[in-house]
């Protein structure tokens, strides 16, 4: 925050998308720097557990700006704590996609031959009383473990219509009272529907086998001198750097020789922009850092592109 501030920022977009989250002090810490003085940002509660409540300090190092938090499917745990408060207490909005819906509050037990169980004790629950855990039954372990695979099959990654709540599942947040939903994650404010056009068949499987990765490492490591010479700055690099054909043309090479190749000439076309703009934002990243990187990279997401148009509203 304290460069951001230096670059004169006074919004704030909070990318948690794919964050499978961490420690719960951590979340709260973050969420802290948001929230105003003793505003709830989650508690916990279980069967034999009583309720145990975290509230923010007050002396977070952004109070004031807007903030837009950014979700999707395997956003989850620790990183729902802190997307959770942020909508239940009116600090800020959620743009993306229904997150994961982890929300077991575990404790660790250490067993005399150094192995270790962790007991599930609780649930976490955000501020206007949603439990962050999505629904599990006792004998249907795989509908659990497929239930992102089935969002998308039910349309509710791609469709804002295939998405319904119960009336029960209706909860209020504490400053506005805007609607927010329960039955597990956080369903966001403003709804991304999910681009499957964008990664191809035949991307995945460039990614799978680590061509993009070793070829770009490759195209780097031979011309370093070159590009910082060429783009001393990053923002020069943003603006004019093009990928070469040649780096492309090495990456479909080796993909021959692992017998990997498009269906056909519409294929590899549709694969074209999406990978160029990894290869500019993994040249960043191995040029500067993963700052640079994530600006490449976001330049043409959607969640991000929404997530400006709501902070600029």
């Amino acid at each position: 925050m304290q460069n951001l501030y230096l670059q004169g920022a006074e919004s704030l977009i909070l990318d948690l998308q794919e964050n499978g989250g961490g420690y719960l002090q951590a979340a709260v810490n973050i969420a802290n720097e948001m929230l105003a003085k003793d505003e709830l940002i989650v508690y916990t509660e279980g069967r034999r557990v009583p309720r145990q409540e975290y509230r923010a300090q007050g002396n977070g190092s952004f109070m004031d700006g807007k903030v837009v938090v950014l979700v999707d499917e395997y956003t989850a745990s620790a990183a729902e704590i802190v997307t959770g408060a942020i909508q239940d207490q009116d600090r800020g909005y959620v743009v993306g996609r229904r997150s994961f819906g982890k929300g077991l509050v575990q404790r660790p037990i250490d067993l005399p031959d150094g192995s270790m169980i962790r007991l599930t004790i609780a649930h976490y629950y955000t501020p206007s009383g949603r439990c962050i855990q999505k629904p599990y039954e006792k004998g249907k372990q795989k509908d659990y473990a497929m239930d992102v695979y089935n969002r998308l099959k039910n349309g509710e990654l791609t469709n804002q219509d295939s998405i319904h709540f119960a009336d029960s599942l209706k909860f209020q947040t504490l400053h506005r009272g805007r609607t927010v939903y329960g039955g597990g994650g956080i369903m966001p404010d403003y709804f991304v529907p999910l681009d499957t056009t964008r990664y191809t068949p035949l991307h995945r499987q460039l990614a799978a086998k680590g061509i993009v990765i070793q070829q770009n490492l490759r195209y780097v490591d031979n011309h370093r001198k070159q590009l910082k010479k060429q783009f001393p700055a990053f923002d020069k690099f943003k603006k004019h750097f093009e990928v070469p054909q040649q780096l492309v043309d090495d990456i479909m090479a080796e993909a021959k020789k692992q017998k990997i190749e498009p269906k056909d000439a519409a294929e590899l076309e549709r694969t074209m922009p999406y990978l160029k703009l990894q290869l500019k934002a993994l040249i960043a990243r191995d040029l500067w850092d993963m700052s640079e990187y994530f600006s490449v990279f976001n330049e043409e997401s959607d969640i991000v592109k929404k997530a400006l148009e709501v902070i600029c509203k």
